[in-house]
């Protein structure tokens, strides 16, 4: 691929997941041992009656599975368009640091107003993202 400029950031998002999802379960599988409870009762974690920085991490790792498809999907079609210029580069990269920000902020000490901000910002670049993808193919 000649410039696989907008794949890098995408496979760092990709990476960055993976990393919540060994966070994730390296907190709640002692978390549930800890609670002595039964990986069956887990089949619904909302009902889990665990510490809720243990569920930070989950709710997080959900988040991660939510609107960065619509980042994956408009990267990579830029990429196939032609159109990984150096602005849409860097719209792609803001937008992963947002979101491993947003990641820390939420699976750490989970400041709502300090979370919702960020994802704002990370939402914005990527609307950013999509509507330069947009102008540039139709």
């Amino acid at each position: 691929m000649q410039n696989a400029g907008l794949v890098e950031p995408v496979i760092a998002l990709v990476l960055w997941t993976l990393v919540v999802w060994v966070w994730m379960y390296a907190t709640r599988i002692p978390a549930m041992q800890k609670a002595k409870i039964d990986p069956q009762e887990a089949a619904r974690t909302r009902v889990l009656d665990l510490p809720p920085e243990i569920m930070w991490v989950s709710d997080n790792y959900n988040h991660l599975m939510e609107q960065p498809t619509i980042f994956y999907a408009t990267t990579l079609a830029a990429q196939i368009a032609g159109q990984a210029d150096g602005l849409n580069v860097g719209l792609a990269w803001a937008y992963v640091i947002l979101r491993v920000v947003h990641s820390l902020i939420q699976c750490t000490v989970n400041v709502v107003m300090a979370r919702f901000a960020v994802f704002s910002l990370s939402t914005l670049v990527l609307a950013a993202l999509a509507i330069r993808v947009a102008l540039a193919v139709f």
